[in-house]
């Protein structure tokens, strides 16, 4: 008899008929069937969609779309420049400006990304982790300029600087420092801007770069753990700045096994705040933003992917993500198009208001399969987490190589299962048709990085360049000092001071990390 398992090695049996766990109440510690005793009964999740790409004029105009067709949350990609501490004219960003995500180089950018766009009235994620502290110095600038109450500000960033070394590679600064810039961002949000979620621990690159469920949610949930304890080291309060805390996972193919470990992290990350010293259920709760598999699109026969993410989708509900961004069927040929963003996003309101499966609250509990499994990749994802615990947290097992090598083997495994074709991939290894050249695909040329370079050396020969240096001076002196950079940074940038200059005078004084 053929053995069948899940994406995590967990056997599935041919049929359930009990489960250990009692699994409590919705809204209730440890929230295994939610975080909201009404859930989507009340509000369905925020339906954002991930977009940015080119100039922040082109950016401004798909966000100004994206909101008239429905969306309620910005979700804002960066090119790779931007990302690692870059400015568009540096030697470093030849060949990769707009590329895959929007060129921001200053406050103007900012001003033009959103122009049109109230700050205090949309809610905007920044996927941005080594240049997070910049980013959100010039969207803070950006609402004081239009006026807005800071206390009213809503949005997240992700922030995560550890899967970076772990698992995506867009880091600038060592761990050490780095890890100081997060928590003074916590310090500094904490009173200037309270509603913002000032981290968002991402499991989601850690899959994509190959892991499995399981490891996703333990390397994901033993990096927050590290972020807490980091935290609560520079005298901050769990019970305060826990509430600010929100994660973001991934949606893969394995449709029941990804509804169980949504479930299985709620209440993981519940029992570790509580021991951290959690006594608010607001610091409890693990809130996540999730968005269908980038690595399980494919290239060939591209429409087949709008069925991959419609059920990707699915499981993100039934699991009770608190915002969903689904991916667009053309992704693995380029940037998506308008068509199949708009594809992307109603397939996201047909499941919210077609399906039914929003009426009630976490509609799989008590099916025996959904709750064994979703003990069984507990179990697994704690066995992974007491032996990172074991190495000293998540910063010295990433110094030591672990989870790198962990996540290696895993994607080595899949690799192998469907070249061998264990695993079945519709259109890939099976179902194969000759296929036509596709046309009307969205690119992005080399210009942009010329129209950039421009605007810089215009805002360079305009702005107070004395009063600059006088801001990126502070800067390091506050970073000598282990003060919080966060009040100097804002200030900086509302001089006009660029990325670049901001991310240099950092390098200057921490280095930067060679993985």
């Amino acid at each position: 008899m053929k053995k069948f398992v899940t994406d995590s090695g967990i056997e599935i049996q041919r049929v359930y008929s009990l489960c250990k766990n009692e699994v409590g109440e919705p809204g209730k510690f440890p929230f295994t069937r939610g975080v909201h005793s009404e859930m989507y009964r009340s509000k369905l999740w925020t339906m954002r969609q991930y977009a940015g790409f080119s100039t922040a004029e082109e950016s401004n105009k798909r966000y100004h779309y994206l909101l008239s067709q429905g969306v309620s949350g910005l979700s804002i990609a960066f090119d790779l420049p931007t990302q690692i501490g870059y400015d568009s004219d540096h030697e470093l960003s030849e060949g990769e400006v707009g590329k895959v995500g929007v060129a921001i180089d200053s406050l103007e950018d900012m001003e033009t990304l959103f122009n049109g766009i109230k700050l205090d009235e949309v809610s905007t994620s920044m996927t941005i982790n080594s240049t997070a502290y910049i980013l959100l110095s010039l969207y803070i600038a950006l609402a004081k300029k239009q006026g807005a109450d800071l206390k009213k500000l809503t949005g997240t960033i992700q922030n995560d600087i550890l899967k970076e070394y772990a698992a995506r590679g867009t880091y600038i600064y060592p761990p050490k420092p780095s890890m100081k810039i997060i928590t003074d961002i916590f310090e500094y949000c904490n009173t200037e801007v309270p509603k913002w979620n000032t981290i968002s621990i991402s499991g989601y690159h850690i899959r994509e770069a190959g892991s499995t469920a399981v490891q996703e949610i333990a390397f994901t949930l033993s990096n927050g753990k590290a972020y807490c304890i980091a935290a609560q080291k520079k005298g901050l309060d769990i019970n305060q700045f826990g509430q600010r805390l929100s994660f973001f996972f991934n949606a893969h193919n394995n449709f029941f096994e990804e509804i169980a470990k949504f479930r299985a992290a709620r209440r993981m990350w519940a029992k570790i705040t509580l021991v951290l010293g959690a006594t608010d259920v607001r610091a409890q709760m693990l809130r996540f933003h999730t968005q269908t598999g980038g690595s399980t699109l494919t290239a060939q026969q591209p429409k087949n992917n709008i069925s991959r993410v419609t059920l990707q989708a699915l499981a993100a509900v039934l699991g009770g993500t608190q915002s969903l961004h689904t991916n667009g069927y053309d992704e693995a040929l380029s940037l998506p198009t308008e068509e199949a963003a708009k594809v992307a996003l109603r397939t996201q309101q047909i499941i919210g208001h077609e399906s039914g499966v929003a009426e009630t609250v976490d509609p799989l509990a008590g099916s025996y399969f959904i709750e064994t499994l979703t003990d069984q990749i507990e179990e697994a994802a704690w066995k992974y987490i007491q032996r990172i615990d074991e190495m000293g947290g998540s910063v010295s097992a990433i110094e030591q190589g672990f989870m790198q090598n962990e996540i290696a083997r895993a994607s080595y495994s899949y690799q192998q299962s469907v070249e061998s074709k264990e695993k079945i991939i519709v259109g890939v290894n099976q179902f194969v048709e000759k296929e036509a050249i596709p046309t009307g695909l969205l690119r992005i040329d080399d210009s942009i990085r010329k129209i950039q370079s421009e605007k810089l050396a215009k805002l360079r020969a305009k702005r107070n360049n004395g009063r600059v240096q006088e801001c990126l001076s502070r800067i390091k002196q506050a970073a000598k000092e282990e003060s919080n950079i966060m009040p100097y940074v804002v200030e900086a940038v509302e001089s006009y001071a660029t990325l670049g200059e901001i991310a240099d005078s950092l390098r200057a004084i921490y280095g930067e990390y060679q993985g």
